[in-house]
Order: C-alpha cells, then sequence, then structure tokens
C-alpha cells in the first residue's frame, strides 16, 4: 500500500469512527431522552439540536471524510491489485450512501421539515411522533454505515 493509500486510509478510519460515535449517541440515548420529553418540549429541542449540529467543524467531519472516502474508494479501483484496496473500495462506498447520501437525502429533509412547523401546534406535534420513528431508524443505518467502514478500514492496514 503506497504512503498515500495509507494515509487516506487512517483518516477515513477515523472520521468514519468519530462520525460513528456521533451517530451512536443519538440512536440509542439522545432521541429516547427527548421523546420522553411532551412531545412539543421533544421537537423544540431538536429543532435546537438541528440548528446547532451544522457547525464548521462537524461538517468537516461529516463531509469531509465523505470526500476523503471518494478519494480513497477512486484510488482503489484505479489500484485493484493492492492489498486492501477491495476493501477500502467498499468501506468508501459505504460511507457516501450510508452517510452523506442518507444525511442530506433523507435526514435533512426531515429535520428542515420539523424545523419549519410550530412545535406547539398540531401538526408540530403530529410530525414530531412520525419523525421520532421514522428518524431514528434511519439514522442507524448512518450509525452502522461508518462503524463498518471503519471496520473494514483497518481490515484494509492489516493486509498491507
Amino acid at each position: 500500500m503506497s504512503g498515500f493509500a495509507q494515509t487516506m486510509t487512517i483518516l477515513c478510519a477515523v472520521g468514519s469512527a468519530a462520525a460513528a460515535g456521533a451517530f451512536f449517541t443519538f440512536s440509542t440515548f439522545t432521541m429516547a431522552g427527548l421523546k420522553r420529553l411532551a412531545p412539543a418540549h421533544g421537537a423544540a429541542a431538536m429543532q435546537a439540536i438541528n440548528r446547532e449540529a451544522p457547525t464548521p467543524l462537524f461538517m468537516l467531519l461529516l463531509f469531509g471524510t465523505g470526500v476523503a472516502c471518494l478519494v480513497l474508494a477512486i484510488y482503489a479501483a484505479l489500484h485493484l491489485q493492492d492489498p486492501g484496496a477491495k476493501y477500502q473500495l467498499i468501506a468508501g462506498a459505504l460511507y457516501i450512501v450510508g452517510v452523506v447520501l442518507v444525511t442530506i437525502g433523507y435526514h435533512v429533509p426531515r429535520n428542515n421539515m420539523l424545523d419549519s412547523l410550530d412545535p406547539n401546534s398540531a401538526a408540530g406535534i403530529a410530525y414530531w411522533a412520525t419523525y421520532l420513528e421514522e428518524w431514528v431508524r434511519m439514522n442507524h443505518v448512518r450509525t452502522i454505515a461508518p462503524l463498518v467502514t471503519a471496520v473494514l478500514l483497518t481490515l484494509a492496514l492489516r493486509l498491507e
């Protein structure tokens, strides 16, 4: 494995593991805690979280890792004969689909819909119940995908 591939693999593995940890907290206890609140309060708290989430550091972690995984996957596809390249290719694709595309295509629209509603309104309260079920289910995907990505990339390093 080239120095470039090794460095990118390590960066992608660490970024993926960190992203998995962030999503894991929501899947395991954050959303359960919000669900225990009165619906209007839970929805309002999630609106506040969603407004704070797109910090430069978190966006760098989430989407910077996505860009790095894309670069690594392309590199691996061009060097399939290298040890670990197949793991790198699969891992890169998994992160892009399971984190980047799920975030942009699934979570962001739901977050925007929640944000557009008054959490004290009947529509806001009704949507909160739907949001809790749908959002959490797909957040499990965003938790598992980068975790498996990190494992695959760690295995790729061991094949060196």
